[in-house]
């Protein structure tokens, strides 16, 4: 889910920095941009329905979201909750197990137990869910297991809640976001589909590839700015932190709407490297003064308990604004989102079911609940 505000008028263009590479070097209108084909990309990656599906069904700023947003069916977001159901079926099958007995008793409830803790729910998340359901069954005086497994359902639902919030573009321009994760999490490859959804809401994005440690990084991040026909900040070999206090620096003289900075994948144990991260933060923040806006992290929803771990780790170090879950088509370990919001409810703004551009979607409790249960 997205709010946008009303867009203040861009400031007079400013020449950018010797470090920007426009991507292409005659970049179009953006209104063109979007009305013109996509370059093709190497893989599959079909273009649009992302924002259409979501923006208009999950609210925000009226006056502010494009009609063409607006207007579009929900179908694509239907099509998406298949998909989502379909991946979390390896975490959801082993609990709905568990109601396929025609008794409520402790056995039903052990069994549950079991199935939550395998799911990676976690020991907290787990004692809370049974404890939210047994008052719930006695409240309902439920005597079938199918509406005990719907009351699961929102229990669950309820338990998520904290972490479905919107992410604000629009209330500073550019909005500065910094993306960090740990290697192979699929932090470019979100910023690139993140940034192509902006793109086709008519926000206008610049990316800085502040991964200066991994050569494939920057050239793949430069490939979506080529893609999605947006600028990029890039220096071979240069400091990280330079290349994001330049990204924002040309952001602002420009008037771009959006700016988001990659950077290299770090452990939360690489205690010097995480001190690189808080570095590129620190010079962010004197490029402007209210930056960055959003410090996302991109968690692999396939690494159960070790999401967690990242989780506070990265918050503890950066004071994480949101995540996005990545990864969750197939994995058997599905349930971490309730440990995360029992144990640290950072908001989930995006989750992925998949490699395409409409699997990363905005994360809504009960459609989750609803789909790990299925």
């Amino acid at each position: 889910m997205f709010s946008f505000f009303k867009k203040k008028a861009a400031p007079p263009a400013v020449a950018p920095p010797d470090t920007t590479q426009a991507a292409p070097a005659a970049t179009p209108p953006i209104a063109e941009a979007l009305a013109a084909p996509a370059p093709a990309p190497e893989s599959s990656e079909p273009a649009g329905g992302w924002w259409k599906s979501t923006v208009g069904r999950l609210g925000g700023a009226p006056a502010a979201v494009p009609p063409a947003v607006a207007e579009a069916p929900a179908t694509g977001r239907q099509s998406w909750l298949d998909k989502l159901r379909n991946g979390l079926r390896k975490t959801g099958s082993s609990i709905a197990q568990v109601f396929t007995g025609t008794q409520i008793d402790d056995a039903l409830y052990e069994e549950l137990e079991a199935a939550l803790l395998m799911a990676d729910t976690g020991v907290k998340a787990t004692e809370f869910l049974l404890s939210d359901l047994k008052r719930r069954v006695k409240e309902a005086k439920a005597t079938d297991p199918a509406v005990v497994k719907g009351l699961l359902a929102d229990a669950l639902a309820e338990l998520l809640s904290p972490l479905q919030k919107p992410l604000v573009v629009g209330r500073f321009q550019p909005t500065v976001m910094m993306v960090v994760g740990v290697n192979g999490a699929g932090k470019t490859t979100s910023i690139g589909k993140l940034t192509r959804h902006l793109a086709d809401a008519e926000q206008t994005v610049l990316l800085a590839a502040a991964d200066t440690f991994r050569a494939a990084a920057r050239e793949q991040l430069a490939i979506w700015a080529d893609r999605n026909r947006v600028e990029i900040v890039s220096q071979e070999g240069a400091d990280p932190a330079a290349v994001a206090f330049d990204a924002v620096s040309a952001g602002k003289a420009r008037g771009r709407d959006v700016v988001i900075a990659d950077t290299a994948g770090r452990l939360p144990t690489q205690l010097h490297l995480m001190e690189e991260l808080k570095k590129v933060k620190r010079v962010i923040t004197k490029a402007e003064a209210s930056a960055p806006h959003e410090v996302l992290l991109v968690v692999d929803g396939n690494t159960g308990q070790n999401a967690l771990t990242q989780v506070k780790a990265f918050d503890d170090a950066l004071g994480l604004s949101g995540l996005i879950v990545t990864k969750l088509d197939g994995t058997a370990k599905g349930g971490v989102l309730a440990a995360i919001a029992r144990e640290r409810p950072v908001p989930v703004y995006f989750i992925g079911v998949g490699e395409k551009l409409e699997d990363l979607q905005t994360f809504d409790a009960r459609e989750f609940a609803q789909a790990l249960l299925a």
